[in-house]
């Protein structure tokens, strides 16, 4: 009898590994397959913003990082973002909403590990290209007079102006689709971007090498639907339009995580 049960365990025990083994094995190699995504915050946003997209991604298997953006001007705050990148293992698929875009294709320029672009309501501007003059190339911006500037002087003793979206307007200008308690919890902890970040010209526009997708706000009171169908054509993006506000990585997570995953699946 005692043969028997060690007999039987044996085979429970061999069945249980070869189960296991066979389960975990391809399951081990497509993590490995899979890239990470990095997500970058635009102006009046931070890491935060991402949480149900985040949410979401982890729910589906993917490594994400969403990387505090400096809003300082595309350059440093690319050279900040590749910081991250170069600490990054494998493959990666860079995301950038708002202005972001424009931090993410300077980041990305000349670096093989980052294998897909998707711009969410964001910026993809050309070499000589800046954020402000992009947002006015088609009416229907109405950011200018939702605005709130602050100067500041640096330790240098340079200065300079931070923008802010007065809090009573932001619901409105930024995040219209979002609950307003939510939309007021971001209109509190928003960060300031350097008006001189809105006006640095690129120099370099990654889009033109990489393979790219984009999500167009139909509702969006930042950056204009015309202005971005604009920038998705030129990139040969394969873009999804969606009736959202500049928020829409809040108002509708699901979709956004939905793009990253087309993406990241088309790298493998």
């Amino acid at each position: 009898m005692a043969a028997a049960v060690t007999a039987m365990a044996g085979v429970a025990v061999g069945t249980f590994a070869v189960t296991a083994n066979g389960a975990s094995r391809p399951e081990a190699a497509d993590r490995r397959a899979r890239p990470t995504i990095v997500l970058e915050h635009g102006a009046f946003a931070d890491g935060s913003s991402w949480g149900g997209v985040i949410e979401r991604l982890h729910a589906d298997g993917y490594s994400v990082v969403a990387a505090a953006n400096p809003l300082r001007g595309p350059h440093s705050d690319a050279a900040a973002l590749r910081t991250v990148l170069d600490h990054i293992k494998g493959p990666e698929v860079l995301v950038g909403h708002s202005y972001g875009g424009s931090v993410i294709s300077q980041a990305a320029t000349g670096d093989p590990q980052v294998k897909a672009l998707v711009y969410v309501a964001a910026f993809l501007p050309g070499p000589g290209e800046n954020a402000l003059g992009l947002t006015n190339k088609y009416p229907g911006s109405t950011l200018p007079g939702a605005l709130d500037p602050v100067p500041y002087t640096n330790a240098d003793g340079t200065t300079g102006t931070d923008l802010y979206i007065k809090q009573d307007k932001f619901r409105h200008q930024f995040a219209a689709d979002v609950p307003a308690n939510q939309a007021a919890l971001l209109a509190a902890a928003q960060r300031p971007i350097a008006q001189a970040a809105l006006e640095e010209k690129a120099t370099a526009s990654a889009w033109q090498s990489k393979p790219t997708w984009d999500i167009v706000t139909t509702q969006d009171l930042n950056i204009p639907a015309a202005v971005q169908r604009f920038m998705a054509r030129r990139a040969h993006a394969h873009t999804t339009e969606v009736a959202a506000s500049h928020s829409v990585a809040v108002s509708h997570p699901g979709l956004v995580a939905d793009v990253i995953e087309k993406a990241a699946r088309a790298t493998r």
